[in-house]
């Protein structure tokens, strides 16, 4: 018995066709908008001499955690200085900075409304589920129509890609505040958004912080993939490396990317160790 086949692929061409044709006026004005803060931002921490810029991150990376994480940072970015891999780097650097700012704007609002409602919730999690399990090049699919070649389309697909732990966890840590504390501010006469603001944010700090660093390190790897479409930074000399069969350059390039890692995991660790503890 022949059962027809559902044409899901054509009705998702349909749709991106409808999109990119009635709404091109929207996307090329984010492209638009995209690209020229992603230069602005490249522009500036060019504008920085690496060894100065050196120095600045380290004196944070000591600052927030430690000496040996200011010493790593010296290290490490001198050998990537000394690869001849800064300016990828800061590229890299800047997508994710970008990617990560507009993931979280997105994030923490659904975050809260999860929390505070428990049938959005129940309608955001399978969502969730959803863009966790989807493979990662898939969503380099879909911008490429949108934004075309370049950065913008990897901001794009980075945003969808890493927003989901800052959504989960800021939920996560919102649901975890202790019951008697939010009857004792409702006890005290405490609107919602006072006690949303005042106690249950704050508390769920620490949290919220953990899904920040998620963010951070799933923008990161995408970042690295979407040099597949174009996209600058250290994953294009990855990619280049792959395509010329150069096994050395690729792994200089990949080093690099665990350093910056490293260096990201560790501070927005640090920072989340702090609101711990206060």
């Amino acid at each position: 018995m022949d059962v027809p086949r559902i044409p899901l692929g054509g009705w998702i061409e349909a749709g991106l066709d409808f999109l990119t044709g009635h709404y091109s006026h929207v996307t090329r004005a984010i492209s638009r908008f995209t690209r020229s803060n992603i230069s602005s931002l490249n522009d500036l921490l060019m504008a920085v001499p690496p060894w100065a810029m050196i120095v600045v991150i380290a004196l944070l990376c000591w600052r927030i955690s430690g000496y040996r994480l200011g010493v790593f940072a010296i290290l490490g970015l001198s050998l990537i200085w000394n690869l001849g891999l800064w300016q990828p780097t800061i590229q890299s650097l800047s997508l994710v900075v970008i990617a990560t700012l507009v993931a979280i704007i997105i994030a923490l609002p659904i975050g809260v409304l999860a929390a505070l409602s428990d049938g959005f919730n129940r309608v955001v999690m399978p969502i969730l589920d959803f863009m966790q399990t989807m493979p990662a090049f898939v969503y380099l699919i879909p911008a490429i129509p949108f934004f075309g070649i370049g950065a913008v389309s990897a901001i794009f697909a980075t945003v969808i890609f890493s927003m989901p732990p800052a959504i989960r966890f800021t939920a996560l840590g919102i649901r975890q505040v202790p019951t008697e504390l939010a009857e004792a501010a409702d006890a005290f006469g405490s609107t919602r958004m006072q006690k949303l603001l005042k106690l249950q944010l704050p508390l769920a700090l620490p949290t919220v912080m953990a899904g920040i660093n998620q963010t951070i390190m799933l923008a990161l790897s995408m970042v690295v993939i979407a040099a597949m479409i174009g996209a600058n930074g250290l994953g294009a000399e990855v990619w280049s490396a792959i395509q010329r069969l150069q096994p050395g350059a690729g792994f200089e390039a990949g080093i690099a990317v665990v350093i910056l890692a490293m260096l990201l995991d560790r501070i927005t660790q640090a920072m989340k160790g702090r609101e711990a503890a206060r």
